[in-house]
């Protein structure tokens, strides 16, 4: 009985988080999507811009780490719930980022975001880091691309 009440705890928790995260790539990935051309295409970019293709595959698995970092959290001894606080923030300024970029064309302003995105991640990292270390793992990662791609 108290497994099969873990077990859709977890499987519950890891869809509700799923659905969170996802749904703010989803909409960062329509304001790519609907506003990022000609204009995107149009901008100067450094050598060491990714080609586009890579953008889609890529993103994919950073959220899918996401959620996981998230989730091992929740499911830890030691979890705060400050940190899913953040966590839910630092997914908004992730979104915020693609409107503000692609959809509103406003580099200084999407810069001043990434910023603030990347001090989010790096709080995360520091809280993950003293709780789980595969949730650590996971934003690591994803503050790693977020500091790259936007380059």
């Amino acid at each position: 009985m108290y497994n099969t009440y873990m077990f859709k705890n977890k499987f519950l928790s890891f869809i509700l988080f799923f659905v969170i995260t996802f749904s703010a790539s989803f909409i960062g990935g329509l304001a790519s999507i609907s506003f990022k051309e000609p204009w995107y295409s149009q901008l100067v970019k450094s050598a060491y811009n990714p080609p586009d293709w890579i953008f889609a595959p890529v993103w994919t698995t950073l959220y899918l780490m996401m959620t996981l970092a998230i989730w091992f959290f929740w499911h830890t001894k030691n979890r705060d719930v400050n940190t899913v606080y953040i966590y839910f923030i630092h997914i908004v300024f992730n979104t915020t980022w693609s409107i503000v970029f692609f959809g509103l064309h406003q580099i200084f302003l999407s810069l001043i975001v990434l910023i603030v995105l990347i001090i989010l991640i790096m709080i995360l990292i520091v809280r993950f880091k003293h709780v789980n270390l595969i949730s650590f793992n996971r934003i690591s990662d994803s503050n790693y691309f977020d500091s790259c791609s936007h380059y």
